[in-house]
């Protein structure tokens, strides 16, 4: 047994820390709804009249936006952390798992992150990845798709939602002028925060499943 699981490195560290990070993300993000509810409020309240100019509303609103500001620094310096630790994991939870005799597995450590700055690839291929380590992590031998979790679709769908709608934000951002736009804008900004909750508590839920089945076998 030991002679399989030579060089095998547990994930007690990289766990604990992204759990931080995503703890953290999630913060920021209930925060940013926060914040972004009180701006749609002023922003209905231009609608209603209640207001000369929006410019009136966007001042009454000062300080929101700063705050607001700030959490979305805060936030993007908390996604590269969390990103570059969950990418990490994902290695090592790979090589683990060939260390423990894993059979059938097709994506080798490097590739199994390396798909995720593939464009058109990046819309399944990282999601393959994980599942051969989920399933690699349970000591399938076969590799038995139908025994897979189904957090590993739900893990996916959120993240390929939350990059949608962070594109979405991004390109609105930089467009909208008019009050219409700037509503639509809150909106999605608003669904983007709550999926990106949604994607943490799902993601940590996944990568503490899979450490503890792989500590399980050391």
């Amino acid at each position: 047994m030991s002679s399989t699981k030579a060089g095998f490195k547990r994930l007690d560290n990289l766990t604990k820390w992204i759990k931080y990070v995503l703890y953290a993300q999630i913060l920021l993000a209930v925060l940013a709804i926060i914040f972004q509810f009180i701006e749609y409020q002023l922003l209905s309240a231009f609608q209603q009249g209640l207001y000369a100019s929006l410019a009136n509303a966007y001042g009454d609103a000062e300080l929101a936006i700063e705050i607001l500001q700030t959490i979305g620094i805060a936030s993007l310096i908390a996604f590269i952390a969390s990103a570059l630790l969950i990418l990490q994991w994902i290695y090592r939870a790979n090589d683990n798992a060939r260390r423990l005799n894993a059979q059938n597995m097709h994506y080798t450590p490097a590739w199994s992150i390396a798909y995720y700055f593939i464009p058109v690839f990046n819309l399944w291929k990282p999601y393959q990845a994980m599942k051969e380590i989920w399933l690699a992590s349970r000591n399938l031998v076969d590799g038995d798709l139908s025994k897979s979790s189904l957090i590993l679709p739900l893990w996916w769908t959120l993240w390929l939602a939350s990059n949608l709608l962070g594109q979405a934000v991004f390109r609105l951002s930089a467009s909208a002028e008019k009050l219409p736009e700037l509503i639509n804008l809150n909106f999605i900004s608003q669904a983007s925060n709550l999926i990106d909750i949604l994607l943490a508590i799902v993601t940590y839920t996944m990568i503490k499943a899979i450490y503890r089945m792989q500590s399980s076998h050391k």
